[in-house]
């Protein structure tokens, strides 16, 4: 019983040993795949089913590009891991029905056991070079392989093994030959179909990258890209602003040019009024004298416009130049209360001043001075309502005059006060206050107080609180 219990152990074990060894005949030991030999048979049984039901097949002979690169930079056990991967890439790319093979080194072929035409092959070589092409980790560097194929159909272009895998193999060099992608049909004329002629990218046919290299390269690219875009971003953002800039400039622009049309053009009306009224007859007298009076009125106010707009082009040019000598600014003061009187009088406008007796000599230019005084005080004015009240007040320092000129106007909003010295800025409620003006007298008051060497600060508690100008300038003589 026992001996024949071990006989049938042994008989199972050669079992065994005989089954490993004709397996291990028909597969390659590396990648796992059929080898030549049962290529070929398989290959027969797939001829004469063709031959049987008139149907078609097809041969793919693939030949890694660039294999031996890889050998020589990272050592056959690499180059082994890669034959592996593109086993496993190659197998599951095909039908059950269809057969990878290993034909030898890095040389790979497919037996499509059933094509319906040359074009169905094509599609299953451009699936397969696109398995390959996924780039994958081997070791330290990224490889991403391609490769030539050449085709061949039963019955095409052979009745046979032999031709057929010839055939494929003379496509597949011809491929390689000409630099095409990945594939060429054994018939030269199907060279030129589409999916056969198309060429490989140079960036994409060197198969290695060193992964750390690659990471380095990325990292590098994003930041100078990041870097770029920000950039662009910044400078977007920068010609968005200098746009609406030029835009705000350029609307101011047109606002002042409307305003000082609208300011010289207004005299001119008072002025052909008079002229018609000379033309008429004979004129009597009193006539003549408010005539005479309306004219110079209008003159003078245009005189002003217009010596308003050359002090702001001088100060912008550099060019204004002052004629200093020592000045008692009590006699500047009376001759400014003097010359604003006539306004203030008109509207009813209560006039306080306070001068100390003391000196309030100062080295300036008499003309200039004046010219402060009398915008200060002609700007309270015509800021303040009917029957307001206009203060004009100056104190002598160690070495400074203060001036300052107050009223309760209308006042200064929050947002024009910081910008009120500024050339033809207006508050709004301003100009619908008094409805004239170009918005530089202020602008000349600070240039000609800073050319003495002094300074003028505006305040205001907001719109209906009034406001107040203090003028300081550097003394002499005390």
């Amino acid at each position: 019983m026992l001996s024949a219990l071990r006989a049938r152990s042994d008989a199972d074990t050669a079992a065994q040993a005989l089954h490993e060894a004709s397996r291990s005949a028909e597969f390659d030991a590396l990648t796992r795949l059929p080898n030549r030999v049962l290529l070929l048979d398989r290959l027969a049984q797939a001829i004469s089913s063709a031959k049987r039901r008139g149907a078609r097949s097809a041969l793919l002979f693939l030949d890694l590009n660039n294999f031996k690169q890889i050998n020589d930079t990272l050592g056959h056990a690499t180059g082994d891991q890669v034959l592996k991967l593109a086993a496993a890439r190659l197998a599951s790319s095909v039908r059950a029905a269809d057969t990878v093979s290993r034909h030898g080194g890095d040389e790979f072929v497919i037996l499509l056991a059933e094509v319906g035409a040359a074009s169905d092959a094509v599609v299953i070589a451009e699936k397969l070079s696109a398995a390959l092409g996924a780039p994958s980790q081997v070791a330290d560097q990224v490889i991403r392989l391609t490769a030539s194929i050449g085709i061949s159909l039963y019955p095409d272009d052979g009745q046979d093994a032999a031709t057929l895998i010839d055939r494929a193999d003379a496509a597949m060099y011809r491929a390689k030959r000409l630099g095409l992608r990945s594939l060429v049909s054994q018939h030269e004329d199907r060279a030129s179909e589409p999916g056969l002629s198309t060429t490989t990218l140079p960036s994409l046919r060197q198969p290695l990258t060193a992964y750390l290299e690659a990471q380095s390269v990325h990292e590098r690219q994003v930041a100078q890209l990041q870097e770029a875009n920000e950039n662009l971003v910044l400078a977007a953002l920068t010609a968005q602003q200098l746009q609406a800039a030029a835009e705000k400039a350029q609307a101011r622009q047109m606002e002042v040019l409307t305003v000082v049309a609208h300011e010289l053009r207004s005299p001119l009306a008072p002025i052909r009024n008079a002229a018609a009224l000379l033309a008429r007859g004979r004129a009597d007298e009193p006539l003549l004298h408010r005539v005479q009076g309306v004219i110079e009125r209008q003159v003078a106010h245009m005189a002003r416009l217009v010596g308003d707009l050359l002090d702001v082009s001088r100060v912008q040019a550099g060019k204004l130049r002052l004629e200093r000598q020592v000045v008692d600014m009590a006699d500047l003061i009376d001759e400014a209360v003097l010359s604003s009187r006539p306004a203030m009088d008109a509207r009813l406008q209560h006039l306080s001043v306070f001068v100390p007796s003391c000196s309030l000599a100062v080295d300036g230019d008499t003309v200039r001075l004046a010219q402060v005084l009398c915008n200060l005080l002609d700007n309270a004015s015509k800021y303040t309502q009917v029957g307001g009240e206009i203060g004009l007040s100056v104190m002598a320092a160690e070495d400074v005059i203060v001036m300052t000129v107050s009223d309760n106007g209308i006042g200064i909003t929050a947002e024009a006060l910081p910008r009120i010295f500024e050339p033809f800025v207006q508050d709004k409620h301003a100009i619908g206050f008094s409805g004239t003006g170009l918005g530089i007298g202020l602008t000349v008051v600070r240039e000609l107080v800073e050319a003495h060497g002094g300074s003028v600060v505006a305040s205001s508690a907001g719109s209906g609180f009034g406001s107040q100008f203090v003028v300081t300038l550097p003394s002499i003589g005390r």
